[in-house]
């Protein structure tokens, strides 16, 4: 009999110190500041934010013991401004009775409204609790600034391929917690499939082993043999993309800096990932419409026309098929020549009129003007002033862009136009 039978693998095997934690090494190696912080027992409040499975919720239960304070555990989802009171109120009386702080943790802490955020602020400003709040966003858009300014902010990343399989492999040799008891004989190749499919998250790979396990018939030998197929069938391939989260924002930005950088194949990669995410294929073409502009721009015009009319296709098209018209434009724009001089021009144009508010139109550019010089009276270009106090556009010399910086320094030279002056 396993200890802890009915209680789920993940949380059975959970580890107790923070020797035993993995994984999180850019917040918690030897020497960092959060792992001074724990081992010293001077932990100010903090605030984890990260996917599911990566150990938000385990540092907590670590901190609490490694410290020896008391441990309450709420899940805002289903916890009253009643409840957060009375633990406060409670926390305060163990605080003033036996000088013993408690640790508040608080699963989904973005749930919690202001108000119940609010009454966590007076206790930790006077340290008489540990607030530790977990959440899978961005904390600074769900947490209140009192509280952001009084806690340590901790990202917490996917765990790595190699981090789950130690994971897993220490639960298959844990005899009293884990499943090592039952005579498991896992392939090395069923132990990697888990840890590749379950997108980072250790409680998802510790679920689809026991579940593989416990459902798997001993053979004649009394083995319970859990291999590559039994994993297959154990565990869905997992997707922590969050068409409203903070990993949705950042994949969106890696695959618009992969085309700005020229990169197709992770180009296609970060679009594969959205696609796979449930993305919806408008918002893709709308960022890509954007580049062609922004990050292209006159060096290949006919980036845009195509970013347009593929926006107007896969209105047209619909999925799957969509998949493919924004594979061909991203390969496209990833792979034209970079110009950004478009964007630069407005950018200092509008600088300029911000802070000139009022600029005199030259009085031959008014209306009705009889000094205006018509530029097809004179061959198609004549000099004069049009009214701009500085000089915007600096085409460069790449791609098409080169043929408009040849036209316009030709006309700055010669002041006219000629069959020589044409793009």
């Amino acid at each position: 009999m396993i200890k802890g039978d009915g209680i789920p693998l993940a949380v059975r095997i959970r580890p107790q110190i923070l020797e035993d934690f993995v994984g999180q090494q850019h917040i918690l190696s030897q020497g960092s500041m959060l792992y001074r912080a724990i081992k010293s027992r001077r932990v100010p409040s903090f605030i984890f934010w990260g996917p599911p499975g990566c150990g938000k919720t385990t540092l907590g239960h670590i901190i609490s013991r490694e410290i020896g304070a008391e441990y309450k555990y709420l899940n805002a989802a289903f916890s009253s401004s009643a409840q957060v009171k009375k633990i406060i109120v409670d926390s305060r009386q163990l605080y003033d009775k036996q000088q013993q702080k408690t640790v508040i943790f608080v699963d989904e802490f973005h749930r919690f409204n202001k108000l119940q955020q609010e009454a966590l602020v007076p206790d930790t400003e006077v340290g008489s609790i540990y607030f530790i709040g977990t959440t899978i966003h961005k904390p600074y858009h769900y947490v209140i600034p009192s509280l952001i300014s009084r806690s340590i902010i901790s990202e917490f990343k996917p765990l790595q391929v190699k981090d789950i399989i130690f994971v897993l492999n220490r639960a298959l040799a844990n005899e009293e917690k884990g499943l090592g008891k039952l005579g498991v004989e896992a392939s090395l190749g069923a132990v990697e499939y888990i840890a590749a499919n379950c997108g980072g998250d250790a409680r998802s790979a510790l679920t689809a082993l026991e579940l593989g396990v416990l459902s798997t018939v001993k053979n004649q030998q009394g083995k319970i043999v859990f291999d590559l197929e039994s994993a297959r069938q154990s565990i869905q391939r997992k997707t922590f993309y969050d068409k409203k989260g903070s990993y949705h924002y950042d994949t969106i930005s890696a695959f618009i800096k992969s085309v700005r950088g020229s990169d197709v194949d992770s180009s296609l990669f970060w679009l594969a990932k959205m696609i796979k995410g449930g993305q919806d294929a408008r918002f893709i073409a709308r960022r890509l419409i954007i580049l062609a502009s922004e990050d292209i721009g006159n060096a290949n015009p006919f980036a845009l026309v195509l970013a347009t009319n593929c926006f107007k296709s896969i209105e047209v098209v619909g999925p799957p098929e969509e998949d493919l018209i924004l594979a061909q434009v991203t390969i496209y724009l990833a792979s034209s020549p970079k110009s950004n001089t478009a964007y630069m021009a407005i950018k200092r144009a509008k600088d300029d009129a911000e802070h000139q508010e009022y600029s005199e139109v030259p009085k031959h550019l008014m209306n009705h003007s009889t000094n205006y010089k018509y530029p097809h009276s004179f061959g198609g270009y004549v000099k004069q002033d049009y009214g701009a106090p500085n000089s915007y556009y600096c085409p460069k010399d790449i791609g098409e862009e080169k043929k408009i910086k040849k036209f316009l320094e030709y006309l700055d030279k010669n002041g006219k136009m000629n069959n020589d002056a044409v793009v």
